[in-house]
């Protein structure tokens, strides 16, 4: 299931290369929900995602669907530590006008919506989903186990 958030994007990170599989991009949206108490919360996208920030600038109003995750880590000392991240799969300005094939975004109208809010007229790439990171890609890469988070 996808939560959406609208909101100001605040700051946008560079790319960085975790392994040699796994990449990932962080930015920070102010959300918009409740103006009297903002909220800012970061959002990371991974792989080929990254490439959807290209196109964004600070202060530019956004709507985000993504996936909340978790997981748990280990300490080589035995400590256990609980991780969260919102894997953002779709980045797009908000209030976008229609796209290529006359459609609104999910706030807007026009043709048949399938479970992910698409047109059911054929998958754009950009809105299938990544997998979330194996345990693998996470181990550090020269396989000091000593070193620091795994991330």
């Amino acid at each position: 299931m996808g939560i959406e958030a609208t909101g100001k994007l605040h700051t946008i990170f560079e790319t960085k290369q975790m392994s040699e599989r796994f990449s990932k991009r962080e930015f920070v949206v102010e959300l918009t929900d409740n103006p009297k108490y903002p909220q800012v919360v970061l959002f990371q996208l991974s792989g080929d995602r990254c490439a959807q920030l290209d196109g964004f600038n600070v202060g530019d109003q956004v709507r985000i669907e993504f996936s909340l995750r978790g997981r748990e880590w280990r300490s080589p000392q035995g400590e256990t530590k609980y991780f969260n991240s919102l894997d953002v799969w779709k980045l797009e300005h908000a209030g976008a006008s229609s796209n290529a094939y006359g459609d609104r975004g999910s706030y807007g109208g026009g043709g048949r919506r399938d479970s992910r809010g698409g047109s059911g007229r054929g998958a754009d790439p950009r809105d299938l989903e990544v997998p979330p990171p194996r345990d693998e890609d996470a181990r550090p890469v020269n396989g000091d186990d000593l070193n620091d988070l795994p991330f």
